[in-house]
């Protein structure tokens, strides 16, 4: 078994990274991180005229690629590794693989070819007041009416992208268990509250639902098995953005330790900085390995995924909060100024490791997995 990258989705991450060195620099990051949106529109239109990024996993006959999930963690890789303020995450990891595991075609027909496109923004709204990421920690309430229209009420936190999407796919609870439901921006009874997080490179919204009209996704009641591939297929996005991250900020300490000069000599010289980046280099290097074979198993939808999609969330997250911490002792004193990217890394590492299940949960997860 070959789990190398092949020269494709190689010249797929060169092609994405220069992409993301002129638009996703330092200072644009900065800039997006103080407005209400969280991404430039022009840039998000680029990312799929030009490379086609957001529909690079959908089915052709869905208006995507018709790549796999392997290219989706090379992409997600260099993502995380640039801090690309976009709502690509919540569109391509969240709303079009809910789509694609609810196996609704003609919500699929409606939805997805403007996913792939980037003409609509998505996103899914799972967890609650509770902050579960589980089936039982849905309340949020779906009734059905006359003429099979649906209707929603209830509260859901932490919707990454939730005060721009186009299309809401929420998860609810009806009389006959966990269905999933469409909502369209601007529907009657919806109101969205951006909220202040530590991490604004990642927008979250609360959004409120009050009788608010909807369009059932899927079936009634038999929505959880579609959650739940799609939370394992954001599990391993994560992963991949958490290697991106790490090795960038691996790679700013060594080239600090590097140039860092005390006593004469390069800090990088000295045994504790030594010993400080060959774990990180470790931690970063595992890493990599759990979210490569995550990608594949998700490519391959093995009946592995399950497993290694918490193996590789819990690890990765991990691994790229601990390098975050890590780079900063390395740079001292100017690694806890706000001038610094390092603390960038340090806030998307760490909300990272929350979003969706932190280390504890998804190890819980995979215990209960393997039987144990």
């Amino acid at each position: 078994m070959n789990f190398a990258f092949s020269e494709e989705q190689e010249e797929l991450r060169r092609s994405v990274r220069r992409f993301l060195e002129d638009k996703s620099p330092e200072a644009e990051v900065r800039r997006l991180m103080e407005t209400d949106s969280g991404y430039d529109p022009a840039v998000w239109s680029q990312m799929g005229e030009q490379l086609g990024l957001q529909g690079l996993a959908v089915p052709e006959a869905h208006g995507g690629s018709g790549y796999g999930y392997v290219e989706l963690v090379v992409v997600f890789e260099e993502m995380g590794r640039a801090l690309l303020c976009a709502p690509y995450f919540s569109t391509v990891a969240l709303a079009a693989n809910l789509l694609l595991a609810a196996g609704d075609e003609e919500a699929s027909k409606d939805y997805l070819p403007g996913l792939a496109t980037g003409e609509l923004i998505g996103t899914v709204a799972l967890a609650e007041a509770s902050g579960r990421w589980d089936e039982d920690g849905v309340t949020t309430t779906a009734r059905s009416s006359s003429g099979g229209h649906w209707e929603l009420t209830g509260e859901k936190r932490y919707v990454t992208d939730g005060h721009i999407a186009d299309v809401v796919l929420v998860v609810a609870r009806s009389e006959a268990g966990i269905s999933v439901l469409a909502v369209d921006r601007g529907a009657a009874g919806m109101e969205s509250t951006a909220v202040t997080t530590m991490d604004q490179t990642r927008k979250q919204a609360t959004l409120r639902f009050s009788g608010t009209p909807a369009r059932l996704v899927g079936t009634d009641g038999q929505g959880w098995p579609a959650v739940s591939s799609m939370l394992d297929k954001a599990a391993v996005a994560l992963a991949a953005e958490a290697v991106g991250g790490a090795q960038r900020v691996l790679d700013m300490a060594v080239d600090y330790a590097k140039l860092r000069v005390q006593f004469g000599r390069p800090i990088g010289s000295f045994q504790a900085i030594k010993h400080k980046c060959a774990d990180m280099l470790l931690r970063v290097e595992s890493a990599k390995s759990a979210a490569y074979y995550a990608g594949w198993a998700a490519a391959e939808d093995s009946e592995e995924l399950p497993v290694v999609a918490s193996l590789a969330k819990s690890y990765c997250s991990e691994a790229y909060f601990r390098a975050a911490a890590d780079n900063i002792q390395v740079h001292g004193g100017i690694g806890f100024t706000w001038e610094h990217p390092a603390h960038l890394y340090f806030k998307r590492a760490k909300s990272s490791e929350l979003l969706f299940g932190d280390p504890s949960y998804h190890r819980e997860q995979l215990a209960r997995r393997i039987g144990l």
